[in-house]
């Protein structure tokens, strides 16, 4: 059975094309209620569907939402992408997700694409917070309004939702000197990202409270990315370090690999506190202690931001920074 049309429907139902169309699209029209009735019944006996495209060019409107993300196979990532499009479908929008496998050029060519594509607003978390290229000017200059979450541009003026992942760091580290480590590692992804850089920032303030500094010896760079965090662990064993804290769950999982295949075992051998919460529980034993994030809240704000754009608010560009919590676990013990 082909697509029912309007015209279709118009002729069962004896009127014009023209009333069909507004009751289907509920605009005001001068039809009465039984006539209202008839052409809803008759669509839905067919089951008509609206060209959504069509309507598009009438409206004005596409009824889409773009989400770029570094790497969806992150829990974290996927977590957000997840109730943004929860967030997006219960306000009558559908969500165009799509990754930039962490390029910065792949981050320009979809903000393009999705544009290209009419979406309304977006959503963006940068592969990058580095001024690689033209990709903050870019942002800045997007003809629909634009949410960067997770990882923002400080240069660009536009509405951000994020984590205190300074506090998060802090709150990670002080939690494993707390328990009497002293030699504590850290694997984090500093060069490339203002979130690694601001957890490893927050790793040397709590260090500090403590009387100590960081040692370039105990911190390891990697990329979001279980097989660079396999890769950079190993490092670790060449240390004395009793302690690590590994700034994102993919990492952990990466750093445990390594470790178990050491025949290292946690919290035995390596205290380990991770970052996310996201990792599930039923993978490791012990359960893992770790920085969380709530992705709920973080949708939250950030789709609050975009949705008060698409109402017409034109007002400054807003940050909204949330505060990441400790989840003590399993898999520290007191020295």
């Amino acid at each position: 059975m082909g697509k029912v049309t309007l015209k279709e429907i118009a002729r069962e139902a004896g009127l014009s094309v023209a009333t069909v169309s507004l009751v289907l699209n509920n605009r005001p029209c001068r039809v009465s209620d039984e006539n209202r009735r008839l052409i809803k019944r008759i669509a839905a006996e067919k089951h008509y569907v609206p060209n959504q495209i069509a309507r598009s060019l009438v409206t004005q409107r596409s009824g889409t939402l773009g989400l770029i993300v570094p790497n969806i196979e992150s829990r974290f990532f996927a977590r957000l992408a997840r109730n943004l499009e929860l967030r997006s479908r219960k306000r009558g929008y559908a969500l165009f997700i799509t990754t930039s496998d962490g390029s910065t050029e792949n981050d320009s060519d979809l903000l393009r694409l999705l544009v290209n594509r009419g979406v309304e607003g977006l959503f963006m978390v940068a592969s990058s917070d580095l001024s690689a290229g033209s990709l903050p000017e870019e942002v800045g200059s997007l003809p629909v309004p634009c949410v960067m979450v997770d990882r923002v541009f400080d240069e660009v003026a536009c509405d951000k939702a994020l984590f205190d992942h300074r506090l998060g760091g802090y709150l990670a580290t002080k939690h494993l000197l707390e328990q009497g480590h002293r030699r504590i590692a850290c694997l984090v992804n500093a060069k490339h990202a203002m979130t690694g850089r601001l957890r490893l920032q927050g790793y040397g303030e709590a260090l500090a409270e403590y009387g100590l500094s960081v040692d370039p010896a105990y911190v390891f760079e990697t990329d979001y990315y279980i097989p660079d965090a396999y890769e950079a662990a190993r490092g670790i064993l060449d240390t004395d370090a009793t302690a690590i804290f590994a700034s994102s769950d993919n990492i952990a999982l990466g750093l445990l690999k390594r470790l178990y295949e050491a025949e290292k075992r946690v919290p035995r051998d390596y205290s380990v506190v991770s970052y996310d919460n996201s990792a599930a529980d039923s993978l490791f034993e012990p359960a893992l202690t770790a920085v969380d994030q709530d992705v709920s809240a973080l949708a939250d704000a950030a789709f609050a931001l975009l949705a008060r754009r698409l109402d017409g608010y034109e007002g400054d560009a807003e940050m909204r920074v949330l505060k990441p919590q400790l989840v003590v676990k399993d898999s520290v013990r007191a020295l």
